[in-house]
């Protein structure tokens, strides 16, 4: 298999690709970057924990016009995740059309390849699918 790196740090990729977050000790506040000092109070000691790897459509957009190269249409949704956060993401494997996209609708993580370089070296980035 060719090795593979993750397209953002948040990503883990294992056996079970999930999103983790950096989380302040001192208050819980959560951040998807690294953070020299937590936003809410100001503490500088973070742990990494897990999130969900399924939630629901908050809200999603259709987009039909993108930078050149960028392929249309496409879904772009804010995912509530279960057990808190959430998270910017496409929705892939799935119709770009109102009729297969809607609010509430169940949806998991989901990981793809998006390029390689000459050594065989994956980028692989996340997206969430429908979950039904």
């Amino acid at each position: 298999m060719a090795s593979q790196i993750p397209v953002v740090d948040y990503l883990v990729l294992d056996a079970e690709p999930h999103l983790v977050v950096n989380a302040c000790v001192a208050c819980g506040a959560r951040f998807f970057d690294r953070r020299n000092a937590c936003a809410s109070c100001a503490g500088t000691e973070f742990r990494r924990e897990p999130l969900g790897r399924s939630g629901k459509v908050r809200s999603f957009t259709i987009v039909h016009r993108a930078a050149p190269g960028v392929p249309t249409p496409y879904v772009s949704a804010l995912v509530d995740l279960d057990g808190g956060m959430t998270v910017k993401s496409n929705i892939v494997n799935t119709d770009p059309t109102p009729e297969k996209v809607r609010l509430g609708m169940p949806v998991r993580l989901t990981t793809f390849v998006v390029d390689s370089d000459s050594r065989g070296v994956e980028c692989v980035a996340f997206g969430f699918e429908p979950a039904n």
